[in-house]
């Protein structure tokens, strides 16, 4: 994990620092830092079967995520090159060169393909390969830029988060707002649904924007920075806020988890938890996987713990995902892991290529697919 300055955000890291349970200490310490779970056995009660696979190219180090529309599949790598695979047989349509090193996407939306580039750069393609347009915003983008009713929301690695005519690129509007001194760079992007754009900052603040106009719907606190150094005030939302009609939540990295209604923004409840992953919603609970690899199902109602399993602790866990009985997290040797949505217990695994499953899985075809930091990307149905 890397920790930057907001005004020196092109210089690169200031401190990279592993934040792993064990590593109780910082440089210079002869704490030998713990090792990541052994992967421990169980009797397999799902079936997962692959439908397809494709190499689409390495991530080098950035979280790319492919995207999936009504009929296809899209997908990018750090070369430049953007994808559209046949969604129900990975076979390569076409192939478009950015003309950047990707470091955000993909996004798909409004017949658009998005992608976005360590300089800046945002590229739109057409549903044919075409380039639309292509621009530059303030910084880099290290996340999915989205789409919807016209507008693409991208969101840049000095914290702003601009909105852009989806026929031209040009900018429509620009919300930005005062970061902490150190801040986590992070690849958490925005989320749209019904016209809001959903978004958390560094200091742990969440806001609702509305997506014709940038204007803020409203905004508030999910985590308080606490302690007494720069490093130990880190509170930052680093990852997706989750909503249904009536309530979303988010979690801050050295923080809470916490859910308000999405009317007025009140708090309906909070507690201690630190994640940098994120997590998923679905019907009565939230799925949350933790700093340390750990995941947990929770009541979203009232926050209370239903289950936790910690044996994928300090294995780089990825961000749940919800497919039927099972909820299915990747981790740093390219392995799937199935988990009961009711206890949590392990019920099946695959492995992939080896690469790391940074980004979680889609859904696809009431299965899943995943992309693999080296490149490969799988259609599975689980059984």
């Amino acid at each position: 994990m890397k920790f930057v300055r907001p005004n020196t955000f092109r210089l690169a890291a200031l401190l990279s620092v592993v934040l792993l349970a064990g590593c109780s200490s910082w440089f210079g310490s002869s704490v030998k830092p713990k090792e990541p779970n052994k992967l421990v056995e169980f009797k397999s009660t799902a079936t997962v079967e692959v439908r397809w696979h494709q190499d689409v190219g390495g991530a080098e180090g950035n979280a790319l995520q492919p995207a999936v529309t009504s009929d296809a599949v899209y997908a990018a790598n750090a070369k430049g090159e953007v994808f559209r695979l046949e969604r129900a047989t990975g076979k390569q349509v076409w192939r478009a060169d950015s003309g950047f090193a990707i470091s955000g996407g993909v996004g798909a939306g409004d017949n658009l393909v998005l992608v976005g580039g360590g300089k800046g750069d945002l590229a739109a393609f057409g549903q044919d390969g075409k380039l639309r347009w292509k621009v530059k915003v303030s910084s880099e983008i290290l996340s999915a830029p989205q789409a919807s009713n016209g507008i693409v929301v991208v969101r840049t690695g000095d914290g702003r988060i601009v909105g852009l005519n989806a026929a031209d690129g040009a900018r429509q509007w620009l919300y930005e707002r005062a970061t902490p001194a150190l801040i986590v760079r992070s690849h958490a992007g925005v989320s749209i649904t019904r016209g809001i754009v959903y978004v958390g900052f560094a200091g742990g603040r969440l806001a609702l924007i509305n997506l014709s106009n940038g204007i803020v719907m409203w905004e508030t606190a999910v985590s308080q920075p606490r302690g007494n150094t720069e490093l130990e005030r880190i509170s930052d939302i680093t990852s997706l806020p989750v909503a249904d009609g009536e309530q979303v939540c988010a979690v801050a990295f050295q923080g809470s988890v916490a859910c308000f209604d999405i009317a007025q923004g009140n708090p309906l409840w909070s507690r201690e938890l630190s994640s940098d992953k994120g997590m998923a919603m679905s019907g009565k609970y939230l799925y949350v996987t933790d700093t340390d690899g750990a995941v947990s199902a929770l009541d979203k109602t009232s926050g209370s713990s239903l289950w936790k399993n910690d044996q994928l602790t300090l294995r780089r866990t990825s961000m749940p995902y919800v497919i039927g009985n099972y909820v299915a997290v990747g981790d740093y040797e390219g392995y799937v892991h199935l988990l009961n949505r009711d206890d949590g217990s392990f019920t099946g695994r695959f492995r992939t290529d080896g690469g790391s499953i940074v980004a979680a899985p889609i859904e696809l075809d009431e299965g899943m697919l995943v992309q693999t930091s080296n490149g490969g990307l799988y259609s599975v149905v689980v059984h």
